[in-house]
Order: structure tokens, then sequence, then C-alpha cells
């Protein structure tokens, strides 16, 4: 592929990404069929870290962050940026630095797979970032990459502008054509829910209220005693 930087490009709804960020990852992950998860190792540096918006998306080389600052450009407002690289790599390839350039931009989270460093700079910028691990490792910038092409970061196909949302529970992925569907989806789970945990507040059992004891029964369960 030849080194690209696309300078624009389509983004959902604010609603829609506000709305996909109340609901957080589970809920959205379970609304779009169980789709869209990054891998687990893909970690927030600190407790509470959370943030949903249009995906900026950077393809780099390991140990390379060039592309980062090229990225840093085209941001707008809102965005989150999500790092690939095209071979797996450690390197503390983002830090403070790079999360003040961002910020000033309106830059509202990183997803990385590779390393984050200045962990404590970080946390006390409040400046939630996803990375596979935390490293001290430096970094060059000598190599060409791209900017808004599609790109497989820990695991799950990222397009420019799908939604980014990262929680505790990790960071989802969700198609910009399908924004809007996958919130309506996820408030009609997060309803569904509610109701649910009253029952179980209640004192109902899960086996009565997700018809479980017929499958016990369908897969030979033998109750004792």
């Amino acid at each position: 592929m030849k080194p690209t930087i696309v300078r624009t490009i389509e983004r959902p709804e604010a609603k829609d990404v506000a709305q996909l960020g109340e609901l957080g990852v589970a809920t959205v992950h379970e609304a779009q069929g169980r789709r869209g998860l990054m891998k687990p190792y893909l970690r927030p540096i600190y407790p509470g870290a959370k943030a949903a918006g249009p995906a900026i998306t950077v393809l780099c080389h390991p140990g390379d962050n060039l592309m980062i600052h090229a990225a840093v450009e085209v941001c707008r407002p809102g965005d989150v940026m999500v790092v690939a690289v095209v071979a797996e790599s450690t390197d503390g390839m983002f830090g403070e630095l790079l999360a003040t350039s961002l910020r000033a931009h309106g830059v509202v989270g990183m997803v990385i797979d590779a390393g984050s460093r200045d962990i404590a700079k970080l946390t006390e910028m409040n400046f939630p970032v996803w990375s596979r691990a935390v490293s001290a490792q430096g970094t060059v910038k000598e190599t060409a990459g791209s900017v808004n092409v599609d790109v497989v970061c820990a695991g799950a196909i990222v397009h420019p502008g799908d939604v980014i949302v990262g929680d505790q529970d990790g960071v989802v992925v969700v198609p910009r054509a399908r924004a809007a569907e996958i919130a309506k989806l996820g408030e009609q789970r997060s309803a569904k829910e509610e109701g649910t945990r009253e029952r179980l507040r209640s004192g109902e059992l899960g086996l009565d209220i997700y018809s479980l004891r017929a499958k016990l029964a369908a897969l030979g369960v033998e109750y004792l005693g």
C-alpha cells in the first residue's frame, strides 16, 4: 500500500456517538450481535477511563510514531485516534507530549495496539488511553505509514469514521453506517436489563427468568437430595 493521508472522512451523528458512549462497551457489544470487540489485552491505562468518538485511523510501523504526529492535523473535536501497527509491538509509541497535542485539537481518547508511556502524567491529564502494553521504550520518526485507511487494531477491523467506545470493559467498534441502529438497540437492551435487574433484586431466580429449567432437563441434569 502506498503511504496515504486521507484528510476528509464521514463521521456519524454526534447524538448517536454520545448515546453509544453512555451505553458502554458491554451493552454495545451485545446490541450488535457480539461483534466489534477488540482483544482483551487492550486495557485502559487508569481506572475509570471512558471515551467515545469517530475513529481517526493510523497505520504505523513498530517503534515509529511519525504517522501519529501526521494524523493530528486531520483530527476534529470529539474524535478518537486508533493506531494499528504493521507488526506486533509493545514500544511506548504514545505519551504525554502527543496527548497534549491531541487534546489541543479536541481528541477525546487514544486506542493503540502497541505501548504507551508517561502513565502518571496521562492519568493526571485525565486523557484516556487503551494500549497493548506500558513501556518506556523510546521510538523514532522515520517510516511512512497511512492515516484514515482501513486498519485492524487488536483483532477488530476499523474504518475511518466508525464509532469507538472505550471503558473499563475494553474497546468496541461500531460501523459508522450502523451507529444510529446500534444506539437504538442498545437502549432497548438496557431497558430490558433494568427490568431483569429488578426481578433479580426481588429474589427471583435466573433459572426462571431465562426459562433455563427446561434446558437443564434437556441436558440430562439430575437433581439429588
